[in-house]
């Protein structure tokens, strides 16, 4: 299993696959790189690189005070570090996005590009309410086929989706037990994520701006939550050379294989 460490220990899971112009997938607050199952078969020409977080799916555990974004953009230096990598592309879904937004502002001469999957500088209301419901917490349902069953209703703003891309989604990002399902994640995340709420919010803007010069991408789920078309249109304004796809029938985040994520998934990599 491939595994590198961090500064401080803690001992972070990855994969390393293909070959071509590399990059890094970093995957939404709760998940893991296996978010990328569904793209990865049809990108082609790349090394793609994906990296579970501290606390999340196969890596370790660690303090919850370290489950911070400017950590977490630590642990990919690290990671790259690790692979002799100078530097990649950074396809960032949520989190992962404010993360690569993060590195684009402190360390860009790291970064090849970035793409965002549904993020954005402002973070919608409604869209983080609805992460810090389930946040920590684990699923009220008490068997994988109970979840399935009940996955397209609970999932806000997502239609056309088939049964058996919600089964992939039930079987990745949960596991049964004994007495019913459980989160593949540190429970302790929602009280790191609730006390970096109560600070001061930066203004993230002059973050989204540091991309300027880098190949970008931005894809939306047309009834995203979390990203507004608001957002959207600003971020746009001040990059009219970025590449937008606004993903139809999708919510909080789009799966990335849908045909307008992979056109412009496409169109980035040749930017690169």
């Amino acid at each position: 299993m491939p595994q590198f460490h961090a500064a401080d220990g803690t001992r972070l899971h990855y994969t390393d696959e293909g070959t071509g112009t590399p990059i890094l997938c970093l995957a939404g607050l709760t998940r893991t790189g296996r978010d990328f199952d569904y793209v990865a078969p049809h990108l082609a020409g790349v090394r793609l690189i994906r990296m579970d977080y501290r606390g999340r799916g196969q890596s370790d555990w660690a303090d919850p005070a370290t489950y911070t974004i400017p950590q977490e953009g630590q642990d990919a230096l690290a990671l790259l570090d690790h692979l002799g990598l100078e530097q990649a592309a950074i396809l960032g879904t949520s989190r992962g996005g404010l993360i690569a937004m993060g590195l684009a502002a402190t360390v860009k001469d790291r970064l090849l590009g970035v793409a965002l999957n549904d993020i954005g500088p402002v973070i919608a209301d409604a869209g983080l309410d609805a992460i810090k419901g389930y946040l920590g917490r684990r699923p009220a349902f008490r068997t994988l086929d109970e979840a399935i069953s009940q996955r397209g209703a609970v999932m806000a703003g997502f239609a056309n989706v088939p049964d058996t891309r919600w089964a992939q989604e039930v079987m990745l990002h949960y596991r049964a037990a004994p007495d019913g399902l459980d989160i593949t994640y540190d429970p302790k995340l929602r009280d790191a994520v609730l006390n970096a709420e109560a600070q001061p919010v930066p203004d993230l803007w002059p973050f989204f701006d540091a991309l300027e010069g880098l190949p970008t991408a931005l894809i939306r789920g047309a009834n995203s939550d979390l990203l507004s078309p608001e957002t959207a249109a600003e971020m746009f304004r001040r990059r009219p050379d970025m590449i937008f796809a606004d993903v139809p029938d999708r919510g909080h985040v789009p799966f990335l294989d849908e045909p307008a994520a992979l056109d412009a998934l496409r169109q980035w990599i040749a930017q690169l």
